[in-house]
């Protein structure tokens, strides 16, 4: 038989200062995100906290724009009851397609009071504080999942010199490209004018392997992981750290971004 006792709450302490909480909604179909951001975020003073959202395969435009309807309700999965200073919807290709504004607007409804990141405004944003007014792109989608990127980029102050398109339409499989594959399709893909290359999708294992890109093309690399990151950061007030990837993430900027500018 047990007895039972109440301690006195004012002898209880707790945790000073919180840390700074990154939210990060993620495809249920995708195995790489997490361990990007975990990579690229993690740190003391910073936490992340993962959701997911459903999709479908195979990556289609109408398939990425169904996600829309469901992105409030897994951003108001993230830690309820407790703020979150930034939250990231990780897929570039549906941020383009939902279009930033609603994707801002659906993980606002949830947490008014987070930065809402998407990939795509992140890379652009990227673009901006390189100096960077010309690239080329690399993705692994089809072309009709692929073309609207480049509209997106190019709408935004970017020319596009080439766009590569891998024209694969599985997340799964998107994620097991292998790192000699990323980087051959990388090298490929530049073209001698652009300034600087970017790999699409949150999927794409290609964190990884920016800093072997950007030695092997002489350029920065920005890809969408990374960009998205480098953008939670800056919201944050945070440097990129010690596992910062890329010419982005350590700061070889030549100029401030303007993250709060509106995209169309």
């Amino acid at each position: 038989m047990f007895t039972e006792q109440s301690y006195p709450r004012d002898r209880l302490s707790f945790d000073g200062p919180r840390p700074a909480r990154v939210g990060l909604v993620a495809l249920a179909t995708d195995l790489t995100s997490e361990a990007d951001h975990a990579r690229l975020l993690v740190r003391p003073g910073l936490e992340l906290f993962v959701s997911r959202i459903a999709n479908a395969n195979p990556v289609t435009p109408d398939n990425l724009r169904a996600m829309a309807p469901r992105l409030s309700a897994a951003t108001d999965l993230l830690l309820p009851g407790a703020e979150i200073d930034a939250v990231i919807f990780s897929c570039t290709s549906a941020s383009v397609l939902i279009g930033d504004g609603p994707v801002e607007a659906a993980i606002h409804a949830a947490r008014p009071e987070a930065a809402a990141i998407t990939p795509p405004k992140a890379a652009v944003s990227g673009f901006h504080a390189l100096g960077v007014t010309r690239i080329s792109m690399l993705t692994p989608y089809t072309f009709e999942v692929s073309r609207p990127m480049a509209a997106y980029f190019e709408r935004n102050g970017l020319a596009v010199d080439r766009l590569t398109a891998l024209e694969l339409d599985d997340d799964i499989v998107m994620a097991q490209l292998s790192s000699e594959a990323i980087v051959e399709a990388a090298e490929a893909a530049i073209t001698p004018d652009a300034e600087a290359l970017f790999i699409s999708c949150t999927a794409v294992r290609s964190v990884a392997v920016i800093d072997r890109i950007e030695a092997a093309i002489g350029r920065p690399v920005v890809t969408s992981n990374q960009a998205a990151a480098w953008a939670c950061l800056e919201a944050l007030g945070l440097p990129g750290g010690t596992r910062a990837a890329g010419r982005l993430m350590r700061g070889e900027t030549h100029k401030a971004a303007a993250l709060e500018e509106p995209l169309p």
